[in-house]
């Protein structure tokens, strides 16, 4: 079980900080049933999961963790969907942010980077999935390590350029 102010990985939402843990404050909805109440680092709004719920929730990664993945960058293969079908490049997208891990999303992230810069027109459809991942990646190191969001780039880059 969480406490309030964790801050976790919920599902494909990226980090969240838990507010409160409650029942809804909604007519119809037991008074019985506790919820956690997260808030996302990146976006808005509030998500509602059962404690007791069989969605994905995990702890932030540890700065020993981050700063070993952020080493391993150069040594993580680009993720490539080698098919054009929009629905097989979603399908092969879904499953690994299905993996709930930043070593996913740095092989989408490194993928997508390559086709994109491969072709001479974007796709919208690429960006929002690059953007997606790197939202998520960001959000989670940048909680490990203890930094602002918009500083983890730049932190990645001084940090491989020290290797």
């Amino acid at each position: 079980m969480y406490s309030v102010g964790d801050k976790i990985i919920y599902g494909e939402n990226g980090v969240c900080t838990v507010s409160k843990i409650a029942p809804l404050e909604m007519s119809g909805s037991s008074k019985d049933k506790l919820y956690y109440h997260l808030d996302p680092l990146v976006g808005s709004g509030t998500y509602y999961a059962p404690i007791d719920s069989c969605a994905f929730m995990r702890p932030v990664i540890s700065r020993e963790e981050a700063e070993a993945l952020i080493d391993a960058i150069p040594g993580i293969a680009p993720a490539i969907c080698n098919d054009n079908r929009f629905n097989h490049v979603d399908a092969f997208y879904k499953e690994l942010f299905k993996q709930h891990s930043c070593e996913a999303l740095v092989a989408i992230v490194k993928g997508l980077h390559s086709r994109m810069s491969e072709r001479k027109t974007k796709s919208s459809r690429a960006e929002t999935t690059m953007k997606r991942a790197k939202d998520m990646l960001h959000g989670e190191l940048s909680i490990a390590l203890g930094i602002d969001i918009s500083d983890v780039e730049a932190y990645i880059i001084r940090r491989l350029g020290n290797t």
